[in-house]
Parts: C-alpha cells; structure tokens; sequence
C-alpha cells in the first residue's frame, strides 16, 4: 500500500477503554486538524477557505484517538463558542443540563456535535490534515457508527485501528425540506498506527473491508 501515514502512539488510553469510548458514540447521539473539511448541501466535500473540492478517489486514514463529541454554539454563520472533549473522556458532560449557559448571540443554543481528523493518503489531497465535526442528526450517526467500528477493532486488540475510507454521501428525503445529503464514510481497508498494512483473516468480520459507516 501507498501513501502511508503514521499516528504514532497519539497519547492512546488504555485499549479496552479506547474501544468502549468510541462505542459508546452511538449510544451519545490530534485533535484539530490542519483545515476544515466538510460536506456541502449537495453532497460534495470540500475542504478550507477556498471550499476545495476533495479528489473523490482520495483514501483518508482516520486518526482513532482523535473522536470528540461535545456542543457547540453558532451565531449568524461563526461559531460562538465550543465544549468539546474526547471520546474516551469518562468526566465529559453526557447533557446539555451539565453545560454553562450558551452565548446570548446563539441561535439554537447548544447543539450536539461530534467529531474526527483524518489524513488523506492518495490523489490530488495526499497530506492534507483535516478535521471533519457535525452537528447534523447524519453527520453524527456517520461518525458514531465509524466509531464504533474502530472501537471493537481496539476491544479485539486488532493491530490495525486506523480505519482507511473513502468519503462520499447518500440522501434521504425529509418531510419538510426535501432531499438531504449526509456523509459516508466507506472502510476500504485497515492499517496500523504505524501505517503498515495488516493480513487479517476472515475472523475480523464485522468491522472488515468493504463497510459503510
């Protein structure tokens, strides 16, 4: 495989911890990347100031110590404030409840977010650093189920946590406005922290090549 990146260690907690925090995203429904990626309303990602869009044949490792989850608050198109933690944080709030009150200029209050970097390892964007964070009700089940699937690899103490995928997005229709795109996040393949590739067999199963989350 080409295109190798290394997450090191990453200041990992213990695996059995690591893997149940991550889990546990689906239940809650380094950090900060180089620039911001995102998917745009109509299912194209792009990324930074410029809102370039990503080559659709990209490969993007997903750094697993670098979920986070938390709120953040928006004003009228900026972001006015943010709490947010990582996923393995047991002292994290778990509700709106056990947060300080948001921003006067907030329109919603404070919004649910969850979050991850990743790294792109092939094509046009190989070695751009992002960071992707959502608040949408897809968005957050993308990365929850992704989570997930990095998690029982870590609790199976599998070699290979990074989770290699390709972006992409599917739709669902919304009573009220219509079509709405949600990203995809489509495992192709696995490596280590090292970013060495690993021959597993067919016991890795459920969270193998070939998944989306």
């Amino acid at each position: 495989m080409t295109g190798m990146t290394k997450f090191g260690n990453a200041n990992l907690p213990a695996d059995v911890d690591l893997g149940n925090a991550l889990m546990s995203l689906g239940d809650e429904i380094g950090v900060g990347g180089n620039v911001i990626i995102k998917m745009d309303k109509t299912g194209h990602w792009v990324y930074g100031a410029d809102q370039t869009l990503i080559d659709p044949d990209g490969r993007w490792a997903v750094n697993p110590a670098s979920f986070v989850k938390g709120w953040v608050a928006w004003g009228e198109g900026e972001v006015l404030a943010e709490r947010i933690f990582s996923a393995y944080d047991k002292a994290a709030p778990r509700t709106v409840d056990q947060l300080d009150a948001p921003p006067v200029a907030a329109k919603r209050g404070w919004e649910q977010q969850l979050g991850l970097s990743m790294k792109c390892l092939s094509g046009d964007d190989e070695g751009i650093e992002a960071r992707f964070a959502t608040t949408s009700a897809g968005g957050k089940r993308a990365v929850a189920e992704l989570g997930v699937n990095v998690g029982k690899r870590i609790n199976t103490q599998s070699p290979a946590t990074v989770a290699v995928c390709k972006l992409g997005s599917s739709t669902y229709q919304h009573k009220t406005y219509g079509r709405i795109f949600y990203p995809v996040f489509e495992i192709i393949d696995w490596m280590t922290m090292d970013g060495e590739p690993v021959e597993e067999s067919a016991s890795a199963g459920d969270t193998g090549r070939r998944r989306r989350a």
